[in-house]
């Protein structure tokens, strides 16, 4: 039997988390994809950043599961709600936000604390 490894993360007091979901158009996700992988590192090297990792919905069978082929959704950590709001402003951020404007239909943002 192999053994099961843990996975604790200890938290940092203010920690937010940042589920991104940003719907693209059908045919540019691929030009999506291409685009915030290149800013990753930036956002990455930024002040107040736990975990900054976009991600595609993958088929898992679970019947509650909606596959949309179009969203991608970008799982963030930050130290605090002012990081968050630093990474917003930062140069990389606005120069992406120009790069995608034309191919993103719409974008929905959850910020979470932990209880």
């Amino acid at each position: 039997m192999m053994p099961v490894k843990s996975c604790i993360i200890e938290r940092v007091d203010n920690m937010i988390s940042v589920i991104a979901s940003v719907r693209i158009k059908a045919d540019r996700v691929s030009q999506f994809i291409e685009i915030i992988k290149s800013n990753v590192p930036e956002v990455r090297k930024e002040k107040g950043c736990i975990e900054y990792s976009p991600a595609v919905d993958v088929d898992s069978g679970l019947p509650v599961q909606k596959l949309d082929k179009n969203v991608v959704t970008i799982v963030e950590k930050w130290e605090s709600v002012e990081a968050l709001r630093a990474h917003l402003k930062a140069p990389h951020m606005l120069a992406y936000r120009e790069k995608v404007k034309d191919i993103v239909e719409d974008l929905s943002v959850k910020v979470l604390q932990g209880v």
